[in-house]
């Protein structure tokens, strides 16, 4: 019998990659606000009610549901909602898995690579490094401080926290922001474009997730994010590169980004670099290391 993987954020791109991908080896459940499939079990985190039938024999659970970070300008609504979609989401599956006694083979969490501070830096940052104390990166430490209470609470074997970059994808995202502007040749660098801009393909971070779900020595905290290093500036015309197009626009200013973004703009205007050797110490081998081989993948389809 498969064993049983539980995945919260079901309209996600990776929820729904991640699935294809482990299909063949898993029996799939997803949480959704509205079921659309067989294997869809509704939930609504405000409201506190969750279908228990999704946690009937289950083994893993996946969780990747949280407000997108960058989809709006941070009022302090939305910076609440930030942090409760994905607090209070984790809260509502541990007190479902303690109401009816069950222990988990693993608790994998999504997390994010802003945990280090929204910052330009020489750094090269590892997992067991300094975390920040801006807004973005509390929201992370809370975010995986919600997932290690499945441990403390002796909810699960293990809990894996996968701090994610930008994830590369033509179907959303960063990527699919940028490539109208680079199409019509007006594509400009952020600022002063120096930030560095860790990022993952969409294929990668679903085999993260896949790795670490098959290898039970995978625990803790892990940097998902690709080896190769890049600027703003070097990804900007890189995408130019493999659409064959020019970059002849001047950057777009700071102060600009910021009138329309507000305190969102931070995350755009600055970024260090991650370093992805804990993962790959684990035998995780990346498929697309290399940012134009990556790009020409999801733009040459």
């Amino acid at each position: 019998m498969k064993e049983v993987v539980l995945i919260t954020g079901a309209g996600g791109m990776i929820a729904q990659e991640l699935s294809k991908k482990i299909e063949k080896d898993y029996t799939v459940r997803f949480l959704t606000r509205k079921k659309k499939r067989d294997n869809d079990y509704e939930w609504n985190v405000q409201k506190g009610i969750i279908n228990e039938s999704a946690f009937e024999n289950v083994d893993h659970i996946i969780h990747l549901a949280g407000a997108n970070i960058s989809e709006q300008r941070w009022t302090e609504d939305r910076k609440k909602e930030l942090i409760s979609s994905r607090i209070d989401s984790a809260k509502l599956i541990l007190d479902t898995l303690k109401k009816k006694n069950i222990k988990l083979k693993s608790f994998i969490s999504a997390s994010g690579i802003n945990v280090y501070g929204t910052q330009t830096t020489e750094n090269i940052y590892k997992e067991d490094d300094e975390k920040g104390s801006d807004f973005l990166s509390k929201v992370v430490i809370f975010w995986e401080q919600a997932a290690d209470r499945f441990l403390e609470e002796n909810l699960t074997e293990r809990v894996v926290k996968v701090r994610t970059a930008v994830v590369l994808s033509e179907k959303e995202g960063a990527l699919k922001k940028m490539l109208p502007t680079v199409q019509l040749g007006i594509g400009s660098p952020l600022g002063t474009g120096k930030q560095y801009m860790p990022w993952i393909h969409v294929d990668d971070i679903c085999s993260v997730y896949e790795f670490a779900l098959k290898n039970p020595h995978v625990t803790g905290a892990y940097n998902a994010s690709s080896p190769q290093h890049t600027t703003n500036e070097n990804f900007t015309k890189k995408i130019a590169e493999v659409l064959k197009k020019p970059v002849f626009m001047p950057n777009v200013p700071a102060f600009v980004l910021k009138l329309l973004f507000g305190e969102l703009a931070d995350a755009l205007l600055e970024g260090s670099r991650v370093s992805s050797g804990k993962i790959g110490s684990e035998g995780f081998q990346f498929k697309f290391p290399d940012l134009k081989r990556a790009l020409e993948d999801l733009l040459q389809k």
